[in-house]
């Protein structure tokens, strides 16, 4: 196990295209982080780098106490695992987990031993003798991770494992990998387009957009202090709702001039963004803003309302035995759920 170390780490490519700005942050041992974001944003570039996949144009790279910059892949003790598997066809489940060990020199018993361990805690014990190809999509995936975890590395890496799994695999396998993860103590950094992945896996996130890392935090701190409108809107499902806003007064007021309750502008004046969550809304005979419902969706366990507030799109989460219909209604804010964010940068006020 190591921590994970990047100082002032930056990515151009021979094109001149800067794939990664300037980037510093640590990975505790132990710690599982994600890294995520859209597509492009350059968080499988920063995985690479980390992996020794991509060489890094400036800054340093530390796995525990060593700087890595010009290590070989081979040699910095890491497991990786891919999206696509990159599993042997004409092996057994056994031979590519233990194909790398075998290309280490390792004894032939102790592989059998490792493979076996890694087997049996993966619930692959009764496939060790199938091919690939007579496996299931979930199954590929835990021999993928069986192999990494043979190695006993120091660090694991994981480049978007799951998003060729349906649905249900998917949710599983991110229980089963966390649940994994923490029973094995390795650090981990893992990255995902998928934000549920992200929130529900890490114990902390980074969120990258346009090769820039725009926050580090908690999922709960991701979650409630957002720091720049891109992080609030990529963060959530639904997103948040973003509004047009004006502040001045000690108050903030849309365009149709109704005032948001509950803003605190501090001293700030101008045009901002209003920020506030479809579940931190509510409908109410008495309250503070006019919405106006268009279209109702059904998720199962809740509702989501789309219409308009202050003439800008809107979405309200309701519970599935709340009763709701198109036309217009009040909605009450709940208290100390209003975000403020630059009109221009897009920055946290």
């Amino acid at each position: 196990m190591a921590q994970v170390t990047l100082d002032a780490v930056r990515k151009v490519y021979p094109n001149g295209v800067e794939a990664l700005e300037a980037s510093s942050f640590t990975v505790p041992d132990g710690e599982l982080v994600v890294l995520v974001g859209p597509s492009g944003c350059g968080k499988s570039t920063l995985l690479r780098m980390v992996a020794g996949l991509e060489e890094i144009t400036e800054g340093d790279l530390s796995i525990g106490d060593r700087v890595v910059n010009d290590v070989d892949p081979a040699d910095r003790n890491i497991a990786m695992v891919f999206q696509n598997y990159a599993l042997y066809p004409h092996m057994t489940v056994a031979r590519n987990m233990g194909y790398g060990l075998k290309n280490r020199g390792i004894p032939k018993a102790e592989i059998e031993e490792k493979v076996r361990e890694a087997a049996a805690m993966l619930n692959l014990s009764e496939f060790l003798d199938r091919r690939p190809s007579q496996l299931s999509g979930g199954q590929r995936q835990r021999v993928a991770m069986g192999r990494a975890i043979v190695r006993q590395p120091d660090l694991f890496l994981f480049d978007e494992p799951l998003s060729n799994l349906d649905a249900k695999l998917r949710n599983q396998m991110r229980i089963e990998i966390r649940a994994l993860q923490r029973r094995l103590g390795t650090t981990a950094m893992y990255v995902t387009h998928d934000q549920v992945e992200a929130m529900t896996m890490a114990d902390r996130i980074i969120v990258l957009n346009q090769g820039r890392i725009e926050q580090i935090g908690t999922p709960n701190e991701i979650y409630e202090h957002p720091a720049s409108t891109f992080v609030a809107s990529f963060m959530g499902a639904p997103p948040m709702n973003l509004l047009e806003a004006e502040a001045g007064q000690g108050r903030v007021t849309l365009a149709d001039g109704e005032v948001v309750p509950g803003a605190a502008v501090n001293g700030h004046a101008g045009k901002i963004t209003l920020g506030l969550r479809p579940e931190d809304v509510a409908p109410a005979p008495e309250g503070d803003l006019d919405f106006n419902v268009d279209i109702i969706e059904e998720l199962g366990a809740q509702r989501l309302l789309h219409g308009q507030v202050g003439g800008q799109a809107f979405s309200v989460a309701v519970p599935k035995d709340q009763a709701a219909e198109t036309g217009p209604m009040r909605l009450a804010v709940k208290p100390g759920a209003v975000h403020l964010f630059d009109a221009g940068h897009g920055r946290r006020l």
